[in-house]
């Protein structure tokens, strides 16, 4: 590998910490975002020359900071020459330019490894930003991905995403850029641990588009929820959610066929199941229930290890996943929980018990227009030998759905019932 050649490799593996660490100096994302470019054209410049440093990593954080402090004094020498402040700075002792090496090395020396990661990830989940911004913004920071890359995984217009990413940096201008505190962090990461779990369904079921997986997007989540179970390691639901994405990572060689066509979870060949992403799903199960009362994501990690540990779909422990979800539902109420134990209970106790279940949810409004209930409807009444009534809910969950894979395959499932 050639010393430009791994300066780009190490650049893009320490991205986001060495934007965080900019970011911490300048509170300004789109400054930090400059700082961490310019220590790689630096790289590239320097390294063909030099030779590849011992420590690549240290020397691109040596530079970012450097170049972050470049910045913090001009601004100060910018500062100081607005007239009108002059009797200002001289009153305050503002004039003198601050000596940001000794800040710099202060923060150097007390930061522990994988702080600024931490702290970005907290910006981008930032409460004063919507959803759809805390999740541009994640992959933009913490991904790495450019807006193109973004806007293509979720079918969105580039200058759209681009406008919600510059729009979100606004917002945080004057916010703080320190890690918050433990309190305020706990708030908070709720929001970081949805905002990954989202990318990662996006990734995993598409809502719409002409593929029903993405899995740069379920990369992207994984890989954030390591990091989070690296910086948080004590934190339950942490572990819990990267049990569960790992799991769930797990089946997706198995997902489509040949064809490209989507695989039922019961038809799946689950010896195209990957063993290690279910052996680190396990792991970290029994690390979240290890620290404490299960939350929802390792309530949902423990349901997907049910399915993970049959080795055959009639090994199910269909009966464990019921109560799974009992205790998800007394913990997180919603109707879409609600329509997962439902089809669970279709498995467990029979399709004629679970029919009534799912008629009741056909009241919820946030389920009227959702195809999965519509599915689930399909696919009991086919199961009690009533074809007409399986083929028209086949049917309106393929007018329901934005997936042109899954319309396809709801079509051709009410097309064998015939007319």
């Amino acid at each position: 590998m050639s010393p430009a050649e791994a300066a780009a490799t190490a650049w893009r593996l320490e991205r986001s910490r060495l934007v965080g660490a900019a970011a911490k100096l300048l509170h300004d994302l789109d400054e930090a975002e400059d700082c961490a470019q310019d220590a790689l054209i630096a790289a590239i410049d320097t390294w063909p020359r030099d030779g590849t440093p011992a420590n690549p990593a240290a020397w691109l954080m040596t530079a970012t900071r450097h170049k972050a402090l470049d910045r913090l004094r001009r601004r100060a020498m910018l500062e100081r020459e607005h007239e009108h402040l002059a009797a200002d700075d001289v009153a305050s002792g503002t004039h003198v330019v601050p000596d940001f090496t000794d800040q710099l090395d202060a923060a150097r020396d007390q930061a522990e490894i994988g702080d600024e990661l931490l702290r970005l990830i907290f910006i981008a989940c930032h409460p004063v930003l919507p959803r759809e911004a805390q999740v541009a913004l994640t992959l933009r920071l913490l991904g790495g991905l450019e807006t193109a890359e973004i806007a293509r995984a979720f079918l969105q217009p580039e200058a759209t995403v681009a406008q919600r990413i510059v729009r979100a940096k606004k917002a945080l201008n004057g916010q703080s850029y320190e890690l918050p505190g433990p309190a305020e962090r706990t708030q908070r990461l709720g929001a970081v641990l949805a905002v990954v779990y989202l990318i990662f369904n996006e990734g995993h079921s598409a809502g719409s588009g002409a593929t029903l997986l993405r899995p740069a997007l379920c990369d992207e989540a994984l890989r954030l929820a390591r990091q989070l179970q690296h910086l948080l390691p004590h934190d339950a639901e942490v572990h819990g959610l990267a049990a569960l994405l790992e799991i769930q990572a797990s089946r997706l060689p198995a997902r489509l066929d040949a064809q490209g066509r989507p695989v039922l979870l019961p038809e799946q060949d689950r010896r195209k199941w990957d063993a290690l992403l279910i052996r680190r799903g396990l792991i970290a199960l029994d690390r979240a229930l290890a620290l404490g009362e299960p939350g929802p994501y390792a309530l949902q990690a423990s349901i997907a290890a049910c399915h993970a540990r049959a080795a055959r779909a009639q090994d199910t422990d269909w009966p464990a996943i019921v109560a799974g979800y009992d205790r998800l539902l007394a913990l997180n109420p919603s109707p879409v929980i609600a329509l997962n134990r439902a089809v669970a209970v279709s498995f467990a106790h029979g399709p004629a018990v679970a029919l009534p279940l799912l008629n009741a949810l056909a009241a919820e409004p946030q389920l009227q227009r959702y195809p999965f209930l519509s599915g689930a409807q399909a696919d009991v009444l086919e199961r009690l030998g009533r074809p007409s009534e399986a083929r028209a809910a086949y049917l309106r969950a393929a007018e329901l759905t934005d997936n042109e894979v899954q319309r396809q395959m709801l079509v051709e499932r009410a097309g064998r019932l015939g007319n």
